[in-house]
Order: structure tokens, then sequence, then C-alpha cells
């Protein structure tokens, strides 16, 4: 089984997101959206567009969506079988997180690693 086939995306928190967002587009070049990040897209040795995009974003703080973790980050890794992942994850003794999410954007599952880094795992829609 094939776990981790990518990173989709990284999230950071921020004392003042505006403002770094700000920072990040005047001296980066990001282009920040209003939901307070942007996601890059994939391009071949060529650069041709490829499917796929990696986001990268800043929130507050005081958000509680890296909970249980405290670190100020998290990562988010492509896999190609949440599922089964997760059912693999769960038999090796790692901290799998029960909840998990389906949307429009994909499937979401979360895993503790040894250090209490919450790891977001997610499933892209079929075609992504």
């Amino acid at each position: 089984m094939r776990r981790v086939t990518g990173i989709g995306g990284i999230f950071f928190k921020a004392k003042d997101p505006v403002v770094l967002r700000a920072w990040y587009k005047a001296h980066l070049g990001i282009d920040v959206q209003e939901w307070g990040g942007t996601a890059f897209t994939w391009a071949d040795d060529a650069g041709h567009a490829v499917k796929g995009t990696t986001v990268w974003s800043i929130g507050p703080a005081d958000g509680d969506y890296f909970a249980p973790s405290t670190a100020p980050f998290m990562v988010n890794y492509r896999v190609a079988d949440l599922a089964a992942l997760l059912a693999a994850l769960r038999a090796e003794g790692c901290n799998v997180l029960e909840k998990t999410d389906d949307s429009e954007f994909g499937k979401f599952g979360w895993v503790i690693d040894p250090e209490g880094n919450k790891v977001e795992l997610w499933q892209p829609p079929e075609g992504q």
C-alpha cells in the first residue's frame, strides 16, 4: 500500500495573521487570498501545469484546528487511500484520531506523531 504521496498543505499560526500574510505577499510574492492562504499549482519540469495543488495558510495563534497538538504548525500529507492508511496506522499502534471528514475537498483523517504534533492526512477527490 502506498502511504504518503506528497504534501497537500502547510498550515501555521501567527500572533498577527493579517500582518504576517501581508509580509509574505509584499516580500515573497505569495498571492494570499481572502481566506488566509494560497494554493500553489503544481507544474512539471518544463513548467506546464499538472493536476494538484499545495495549500499554504496562516491562521490565528489562538485557533484550535491543530488541537490536541500545541505546535504552531501542521503539515497536510496527500494519501491515496485514507481508510486503508488509517487502519494500518491503528494496527501499528499509532495515535489515530477517531474523527474523519469527508467533504467536497476530499477525505481527511489525523494522526498524532510521537512528539505530539497533529498530522493531517488528505485523500483528494477523484481526478485531483
